[in-house]
């Protein structure tokens, strides 16, 4: 592949709260406000406590979901009288952070999640960016942490989190942890991937050439809902005990999925795929038990600076 090179990556956001009940991101975030951390080399840091009233409140969101509206539709749509808080403020951090497809936008934002999913660390994304996939093989050389990306492969237009509005932008994902609950584990591996980050920006803006590579990603193929009363719309099984804290572990056609609150089993059916965001709390309300992803290695070209 070809040798790409790109501006300097030098206005970086770095925001947690966007789900208010996911505290690595918010404690995070609140001590590089603390310690008044606003440039660090060639990087200059924006810090955002994307959702306050939720974390006000220690939940997840007040009124809709903040992390599902970052569309270009909703970032375009008429604010009205009945127009939810966080659809407002959406549009705050789409004029702070943004707007979204500029040239205006952060060069690159990082938005700092928890999940109550045995996931580890995941670098969550959309399309095939060289820039984070090369930050990814950079934390894996750096870290005894397993890190994972895992690409939702849809058009940066109906990209709905708040990382989609920077030029460049992914989530850090990290579990499992309790919704509200800080484990200093967890906040540890959250902060290596922020601070890997930041070195990785630092070498790139000092004209390092970053050699081409492959990194294994997980593609988003399908979700999964749990079985449900075909009357009531009640959920009539529970994540079975061998998927159960095994995200990313291949599972096979047969393998048990859900078991029955009566004590039957259900298995999977079709293709070989692997579970991630298996039995996460905030997404019985979207109907999803787990998502199936296909494993491939994708290969990258060689990045560097533009020279002037």
């Amino acid at each position: 592949m070809e040798p790409v090179s790109f501006s300097p990556l030098s206005r970086v956001a770095v925001c947690g709260g966007t789900h208010g009940n996911e505290m690595s991101g918010v404690y995070i975030v609140k001590e590089m406000q603390k310690q008044k951390v606003e440039k660090i080399g060639s990087v200059a840091i924006t810090t955002v406590l994307s959702n306050p009233r939720a974390l006000d409140a220690c939940t997840r969101y007040q009124e809709t979901d903040l992390n599902r509206c970052f569309t270009d539709d909703l970032l375009s749509s008429p604010i009205t009288d009945s127009t939810p808080y966080e659809l407002r403020r959406a549009h705050e951090l789409n004029a702070q952070l943004g707007p979204k497809g500029s040239e205006e936008a952060m060069d690159m934002i990082i938005d700092l999640h928890n999940t109550t999913a045995n996931m580890g660390l995941s670098l969550i994304f959309y399309s095939l960016d060289w820039i984070t996939l090369h930050i990814c093989k950079y934390m894996q050389s750096k870290t005894s942490t397993p890190v994972r990306a895992i690409q939702l492969d849809m058009p940066i237009s109906e990209a709905y989190s708040l990382d989609s509005v920077g030029k460049h932008g992914f989530s850090i994902e990290v579990g499992a942890q309790p919704n509200g609950v800080l484990r200093a584990d967890i906040f540890n591996m959250m902060k290596e991937a922020v601070d890997l980050t930041i070195e990785w920006l630092q070498e790139f803006n000092s004209g390092r050439t970053f050699e081409g590579g492959e990194v294994e990603a997980y593609i988003w193929a399908k979700s999964i809902d749990y079985p449900r009363d075909p009357v009531t719309g009640e959920i009539t099984s529970a994540i079975h005990p061998q998927l159960q804290d095994n995200d990313f572990e291949l599972l096979r056609s047969g393998d048990p999925i859900f078991l029955s609150f009566s004590g039957e089993t259900v298995k999977h059916e079709g293709d070989d795929l692997y579970p991630f965001f298996v039995n996460e709390c905030a997404y019985y309300e979207k109907k999803i038990a787990f998502h199936l992803a296909r494993k491939t290695k994708v290969t990258f070209p060689s990045v560097a600076v533009k020279k002037d």
